[in-house]
């Protein structure tokens, strides 16, 4: 059993900020690393974790949990963010994808990086512009929004699928929070502690 390695290695101390993406799987995990620089957004790795030839289940969450911590220990993101399952019409299937993004969640958790959820038609929105594009359509535009190297990429749509999770959490975290008003009491009294006594 082979992980396709990083398809390059920078120390994250040129960056302000990484961001790792996954994309979780149990046969193949996809991972994708951001570098962000001022407000440009730089790849800085991108790979997965294969997982096919493992038969038993609880192995395979062993095996995502130790190279999910061991991305983090190496490129000491910031940042997670994770594409959440979607829900699909074999139970069975859909619990084992649950625990694999769980375990991943976990490895995460376990280095104190916070994890941000997106919906697989959020990531493709935020790339494409089309909540229903192929996955084939979020790599075509990762490669232009990034300058990937044709070269660099993977024959698993999984490690693409990955960066672009996490290039959607670098849109939305960018964004400017937005002054909106306060949707109960108890939440203007959070906001506004010294005005109410």
């Amino acid at each position: 059993m082979t992980d396709a390695h990083p398809t390059t290695r920078q120390t994250n101390r040129e960056w302000d900020k990484v961001i790792i993406g996954i994309d979780p799987g149990t046969n193949v995990m996809g991972y994708g690393l951001l570098g962000v620089r001022g407000k440009k957004p730089v790849i800085i790795a991108m790979g997965v974790i294969t997982l096919s030839k493992m038969d038993d289940h609880y192995m395979k969450l062993n095996h995502i949990y130790q190279r999910v911590q061991s991305l983090v220990d190496n490129y000491l993101p910031d940042e997670m963010a994770i594409e959440a399952p979607f829900f699909g019409k074999n139970v069975q299937s859909m619990l084992k994808l649950g625990r694999a993004q769980g375990v991943a969640m976990a490895a995460a958790l376990s280095r104190q990086v916070p994890i941000t959820e997106y919906e697989p038609r959020k990531i493709k929105m935020a790339i494409t512009g089309n909540g229903g594009a192929s996955k084939e359509q979020v790599r075509e535009m990762l490669v232009r929004i990034l300058n990937i190297p044709r070269e660099q990429l993977l024959p698993q749509l999984d490690s693409t699928d990955a960066l672009a999770a996490a290039l959607c959490h670098f849109y939305e975290s960018s964004r400017p929070i937005k002054n909106a008003s306060p949707k109960s009491w108890k939440e203007f009294v959070e906001r506004n502690p010294d005005k109410v006594k």
